[in-house]
């Protein structure tokens, strides 16, 4: 049977207790992702408390981390989402996300409005890619993806 959360305390805590293991063993987060047969963003995303895991990929994360049978029962529980707590962040790479937004959030929002009409990108019928590429100036980029299905408003 499918569960939800409404109070996101376990998952952060489980969330610290996946990060600590993964540490202690060493691991990256593409072996996490590995041992399940997804994405290596959707799988971090599923340890820090962000998406629920089906079963197998659950029991394989929680083995591989050396987590208990309860670990398991949250990583396929339905989460509370979002896991900043609405004050502007201060870890330096999360801020300049929220800094990228801040600047071209309104120019996404015309060019996707003008491109597709009145909707949103979904982030549920999602998917993330991060790359790392050589910079021709020296040095290297980072390349995001952020590959959202879109959804039109529909009136009503």
């Amino acid at each position: 049977m499918v569960h939800a959360q409404f109070d996101p305390t376990a998952r952060r805590e489980l969330a610290l207790a996946a990060v600590e293991a993964k540490t202690v063993k060493d691991l990256s987060w593409q072996e996490i992702a590995d041992a399940t047969g997804f994405s290596v963003a959707f799988v971090t995303a599923a340890v820090l408390g962000q998406h629920a895991l089906p079963e197998p990929a659950a029991r394989a994360v929680a083995g591989l981390l050396g987590l208990d049978e309860d670990a398991v029962r949250l990583l396929r529980t339905i989460p509370t989402r979002g896991s900043l707590d609405g004050t502007v962040p201060t870890d330096p790479t999360i801020y300049r996300f929220y800094e990228m937004l801040q600047v071209y959030g309104t120019t996404l929002k015309a060019l996707v409005h003008e491109e597709f009409g009145d909707g949103i990108i979904s982030a549920i019928n999602f998917r993330l890619d991060v790359k790392k590429v050589a910079d021709p100036e020296g040095g290297e980029r980072a390349v995001i993806t952020l590959d959202g299905k879109y959804l039109p408003t529909k009136p009503f």
